[in-house]
């Protein structure tokens, strides 16, 4: 069953801040989107590897928590990113799927896609069953 996308978002102050938004959430996938943005960027305006990574960390966190049991919640406890191509302009689209569900962790894999949809970045995380 997928959730009501706005109040994810509202559940993740900081996803907020930075401006990720959800266009698709269930426990069996999650797509976000992050649009680029000169507050988001280092030098020669290329987005920051950092906001691609709290991008891919939502996400990841995300269709984690939405199969967990009643009651449960989770804490990313590792998370790896590889760096492909640079963003500059358009938006950020992830993909994650839970590659893992164990008792207490699961693991997930988010994917990371330019406007032209060419892999930017993927990051694969352990996330805590709490």
């Amino acid at each position: 069953m997928a959730a009501d996308l706005e109040e994810l978002v509202a559940l993740m102050p900081f996803a907020r801040q930075l401006g990720i938004a959800l266009d698709e959430a269930s426990a069996e996938r999650v797509v976000a989107r992050l649009d680029w943005a000169p507050r988001l960027c280092t030098s020669g305006g290329l987005m920051h590897g950092g906001a691609l990574m709290a991008l891919a960390d939502t996400a990841g966190a995300l269709v984690t928590f939405l199969g967990l049991p009643e009651g449960a919640t989770t804490a990313t406890i590792t998370s790896t990113s590889q760096l492909f191509r640079p963003v500059t302009g358009g938006a950020v689209r992830a993909v994650a799927v839970p590659l893992n569900r164990g008792r207490t962790a699961v693991t997930a894999q988010t994917s990371l896609f330019d406007a032209g949809g060419r892999l930017v970045a993927q990051t694969t995380q352990i996330q805590a069953v709490r």
